[in-house]
Order: structure tokens, then sequence, then C-alpha cells
């Protein structure tokens, strides 16, 4: 079983994204081809900033969902530890 990694990414406007991925190389180079999300379309290019790596699909989207409502000041401080 494929390991589950969640990622953050700084967008060229300097927004950030939060996902997740069983490929985080491919999922990012996909980012950056303007092919892995709508978001992240019109912000390339992207750099990851911040990943953790999960055993469970489950595990790393309740993380993603519990990102997803920090704030911004809240993730930075998170991408900088």
């Amino acid at each position: 079983m494929a390991d589950w990694h969640l990622y953050i990414l700084e967008c060229v406007d300097n927004s950030l994204y939060t996902g997740i991925t069983t490929d985080l190389a491919k999922r990012i180079k996909l980012h950056n081809e303007g092919k892995a999300s709508k978001y992240t379309r019109s912000k390339r290019p992207v750099k990851m900033v911040y990943s953790e790596t999960f055993k469970s699909g489950r595990a790393a989207r309740k993380r993603e969902a519990g990102i997803k409502k920090l704030s911004r000041s809240d993730k930075l401080i998170l991408i900088a530890r």
C-alpha cells in the first residue's frame, strides 16, 4: 500500500494551496503543467513548501481538512517549523 502525502504549495501569487496525493513528485509536476487543479492552473509556477506522510488516505484527508481550516498566518507558522 502506497503512502499518502499531504502537501502545501506556494503559488506564484504567494497564495497557499493544500492537497493530498500518493505520488508527490508527479502531483507537483501536474500542478506546474496546469493539469492538477483549477485553483493552481492560473497561479503557476508553484513550489512545495511543506509535506507530511501518512499510511492511510483517511488520515491524510483528515489532516488536510484540518489544515484547510487554519488561517494563512497559522499555515505559515506550520511551514516555518
